[in-house]
């Protein structure tokens, strides 16, 4: 049997970010080859997805990424089975890969296109597998948004402190100035939105169903009040739905003396022009 030095076991822990002993034991049983103790390791891997196939995974980190130009940036979320492995090291750093994949993969086939993306001569599929087998838990790609801008715009994206909840928002505008006057707001409305939770940029962005639901819902309550005030009653229960959820009608986290669409149309037209969110996504784990 050949003979498993210090030097031997440090390289492979190099090589693959595992435990010393986990490395040294899979150079035991493979004798001292590297090449097979590394596809020793990533079989653990793979063997402990199999294995915990069906735990749910409601634990993790969103992570984000913008193109050194500002017109492309991407959401992304990276879930594991427990808050202790979400903040390990081996973790964090996958999460970290995670992000710069983000940019390079095919938005259009979803969180499966980023499991083929390739960072640095690997798939990101495999340093999954590396990651399971260092943590021991189920981990697993759930979200992927990336926005990308046509003509004059800003993206704002904003993640949270506990790495939990992130948004991004994309806005259209009139010309680069007011694109860029708008860049620091814009960050603002994405924090707003994983503060707030909006469910729709105005009321003709709510799904047509859920307005009907909530209609009928406030016919019900007030379904004992006189005949002729009874529309009326909805009609104002319905405006008020529409001011606690439409982004544009909530009132701004930074100054709740303007809605967010006021924000946007005071600093746009301070910059010479005009601003519309075009659309927005938020993200959270658990």
């Amino acid at each position: 049997m050949a003979e498993i030095t210090a030097a031997l076991v440090m390289k492979l822990r190099k090589m693959s970010g595992q435990g010393m002993m986990d490395c040294k034991k899979a150079l035991e049983e493979t004798d001292g080859n590297i090449e097979e103790a590394v596809a020793l390791l990533r079989k653990k891997g793979l063997a402990t997805l199999e294995k915990r196939a069906g735990r749910e995974t409601s634990e993790g980190r969103v992570v984000c990424k913008k193109s050194d130009d500002g017109k492309t940036a991407a959401l992304a979320t990276l879930c594991c089975e427990t808050d202790f492995v979400s903040k390990s090291d081996a973790f964090v750093a996958a999460a970290d890969i995670l992000a710069e994949c983000t940019l390079l993969a095919d938005a259009d086939q979803g969180a499966e296109a980023l499991l083929n993306t390739e960072y640095e001569g690997r798939k990101f599929s495999e340093i999954l597998t590396d990651t399971v087998s260092k943590t021991g838990e189920k981990t697993e790609v759930g979200d992927y948004v990336r926005y990308k801008l046509v003509g004059n715009g800003v993206i704002g994206t904003y993640v949270h402190f506990n790495n939990k909840l992130g948004a991004m928002v994309e806005i259209e505008t009139t010309s680069p100035e007011v694109s860029r006057a708008l860049a620091g707001l814009a960050v603002d409305i994405a924090m707003h939105i994983t503060a707030i939770n909006p469910i729709g940029v105005d009321s003709d962005s709510i799904d047509p169903e859920v307005i009907a639901r909530e209609r009928a819902i406030a016919a019900e309550q007030v379904k004992n009040k006189p005949a002729n005030i009874i529309d009326k009653i909805v009609d104002g229960k319905i405006a008020k739905f529409f001011k606690d959820n439409c982004l544009v009608d909530q009132p701004f986290v930074k100054d709740d003396t303007r809605t967010v669409g006021q924000a946007l149309a005071d600093t746009a037209k301070k910059a010479g022009g005009q601003a519309k969110i075009k659309r927005f996504v938020r993200l959270e784990i658990g």
